[in-house]
This record gives C-alpha cells, sequence and structure tokens, in this order.
C-alpha cells in the first residue's frame, strides 16, 4: 500500500477527507482567563471534536493517555501500522485523550522554558522532545517495513503521528490543574491568576491540537460514537 507526503496510505478517503477539514475548523487560542469547568462550547474546539465524533470509517480507536514517560506513541504507531498493513485498513482513525503528564507534551517550547514545564515531567524530559521529528525523516515513505524509517519506533513523534492522521485532544481539566501546580510550586513569573495562567497554556498547545472540556468526560462521547478504547 503506497503513503502520499502526508504518510497516509492510498485509500484514506475518509481519513484524508477529515485531515482536510480540521486544518481548515477553527482553533480558539487567544484566551485571557478561563474557567475551571467549560461550560459553553466557544471555550473549546468544538467544530473539530464534532468532526472527529462524526468520522464516517468503521475502524476507530480512542487512546487514554496519561504518562508523557510511559509507550504511548509507540503503542498508537503500533496500532496504525497493524491496522493499515495487517489488516487493510487504510482509513483507521487514532486519536489520543491526552491528559495527566502526557498532557505537557501538547504545550510548545516556549511554555517549557517559561514554566520549566521539566519539574512536572521528570528528569527524563529537560525539553519537550515529543514535538519534534527525528531523524528517520530523511528516510522517505517509500519502504514502510524499514526498520528506522518513518513507521518505525525511531520516529515516535507527535508531528509525525499527525502526518499519519492522528487526532491529539488536549483536556482542559489537565492545563488546570497543571497551572495549579505551577502556582503551588511558585513558577508563575508574571504572578498570573489560576484562571489566567490556564489561558497562557491553553493559548500555546501545539498547532493541531483539539481542545476538550476534559479527558474524563468526553471518552463516552467518544466511545458512544464508536470508537474502541484502549490505554
Amino acid at each position: 500500500m503506497a503513503v502520499g507526503s502526508t504518510l497516509m496510505p492510498s485509500g484514506a478517503v475518509h481519513l484524508e477527507a477529515l485531515r482536510e477539514r480540521l486544518a481548515q475548523v477553527p482553533r480558539r487560542r487567544n484566551f485571557k482567563t478561563v474557567p475551571m469547568i467549560l461550560s459553553h462550547a466557544e471555550q473549546w474546539d468544538h467544530e473539530a471534536l464534532t468532526d472527529v465524533l462524526s468520522y464516517g470509517a468503521a475502524q476507530r480507536q480512542v487512546w487514554d493517555n496519561t504518562d508523557i514517560e510511559g509507550p504511548w506513541l509507540n503503542l498508537m504507531r503500533n496500532a496504525l501500522n497493524s491496522q493499515i498493513w495487517s489488516f487493510n485498513h487504510p482509513d483507521f482513525l487514532a486519536v489520543s485523550v491526552t491528559h495527566g503528564t502526557a498532557q505537557l507534551a501538547l504545550y510548545d517550547q516556549a511554555m517549557w522554558d517559561k514554566y520549566q514545564l521539566t519539574k512536572l515531567a521528570g528528569e527524563n524530559f529537560k525539553t519537550n522532545t515529543l514535538i519534534f521529528e527525528h531523524k528517520a525523516v530523511a528516510t522517505g515513505p517509500a519502504n514502510y517495513e524499514d526498520p528506522a524509517g518513518l513507521f518505525s519506533g525511531d520516529d515516535n513523534s507527535i508531528p509525525a503521528l499527525m502526518r499519519r492522521g492522528v487526532v491529539f485532544m488536549s483536556c482542559h481539566n489537565a492545563i488546570w490543574e497543571q497551572a495549579a501546580a505551577l502556582i503551588k510550586l511558585d513558577i508563575n513569573p508574571d504572578r498570573l491568576s489560576h484562571a489566567a495562567l490556564a489561558a497562557e497554556l491553553t493559548d500555546h498547545l501545539v498547532d493541531g491540537a483539539v481542545l476538550i472540556p476534559g479527558a474524563a468526560g468526553t471518552l463516552p462521547e467518544l466511545q458512544q460514537a464508536g470508537f474502541h478504547y484502549a490505554t
């Protein structure tokens, strides 16, 4: 099965259509403050979430990802490889419902620098290495069996998986809790309020992330829409 420039396989009609829609729908990233509980659709990426919930292909899986140091990216990559090449399901959609320390991987490096997010992520993450593609990108997509190629464990990164159609959802509740943790640690150089610090973190989610009101509350919505749960 051939792979195009987006790293999605030929025949992935539904997945390519979803990718195009998600690239077009707005993401609000100009918050000044955010509440603890989101109660209005305009407070999260409701259009993008609706597009994911209404995805048309049968093969859909949602991952409950909580640990930045866990094997979460590798497991999603393996699921993609098996679904696409073993079971011939090119439209397979993997969604990461991201919270806990895994949520830290969805902030840009500016937030990691400003708020010393290593102190929340752990010493194995001096920087947010998960938002950078690895050297495997130079090998090209022609040989999907390349053990050091784009579809191997050598390129377990968020942007690589996004190019394969994976959707990363960002949990507002995790953002709120991490803002509280930073204030408690006195890592708040601008002396922002809790609501303003959470807003700044939200405004610095990586491109393509889908903000949801909460991971635990959104997972049932995805399961009801036909997504198979994985952790």
